[in-house]
């Protein structure tokens, strides 16, 4: 898919080829205005920043406007940005609020992220195994009611999912995305997996009711 890069990035051009520039290197001169730099941002980052946004949204156009408007504060804030974290840990963070936002304004539910881990029922202590692996979820499932599913979970149950276990960050670095705790990150996971599994389960049993209505069909039409 071909994706603009944002309109109202006029400033003075890089003036070294962009192949002999690091990362730290553009990281440095975008933020003295250089907009050759800000391309090399662009074209290092892009990718997995409209990744990142089609799985929160599911939409590709939503995804691709995200990702302008992501890019957008990037270039307008990326003077802020003092090294404390992964540059790429950052823009994500940036992402993720501005997808949360969309989402926000579209009146959809959003998860709390401070949500206290749920203790454990037999210790009364928290749960050693959440954000553990969920096997449950790693059978053979249809991609088409898995995606479907995914784009149902609520905002924030579905934010942490997909850096998790579809991005692959650790849940440390989702701490820094989110702005929340490691223990609230494997919380929000452990409920995105049980939420999940409960989405599966409902279009399994509704692709079971169609199944059995069109035969129901069928037999009416044969008499």
């Amino acid at each position: 898919m071909a994706r603009n890069r944002p309109d109202d990035l006029s400033v003075t051009t890089v003036s070294q080829p962009q192949l002999a520039l690091t990362e730290a290197d553009a990281i440095r001169l975008a933020q003295a205005g250089n907009a050759g730099a800000f391309e090399f941002l662009y074209d290092l980052h892009s990718r997995r920043v409209y990744a990142l946004c089609l799985r929160m949204v599911g939409n590709p156009s939503d995804a691709e406007d995200l990702m302008q408007e992501a890019f957008l504060q990037l270039f307008r804030k990326i003077g802020t940005f003092r090294g404390e974290s992964a540059f790429s840990t950052w823009l994500h963070r940036m992402t993720v609020n501005v997808v949360l936002m969309r989402l926000r304004k579209k009146a959809l539910p959003v998860a709390s992220l401070e949500e206290t881990t749920e203790p454990d029922e037999e210790t009364g202590g928290p749960r050693k195994d959440i954000g553990a692996p969920d096997l449950r979820l790693s059978g053979a499932v249809d991609r088409v009611n898995l995606e479907r599913s995914i784009e149902r979970l609520p905002p924030g149950y579905r934010t942490v999912f997909v850096l998790h276990d579809v991005q692959g960050y650790e849940h440390n670095e989702i701490a820094g995305i989110m702005g929340c705790s490691v223990g609230n990150s494997k919380s929000q996971l452990h409920k995105a997996r049980t939420k999940l599994r409960d989405l599966l389960q409902e279009e399994v049993r509704e692709q079971a009711r169609q199944v059995r209505h069109a035969a129901k069909s069928q037999t009416g039409h044969g008499d």
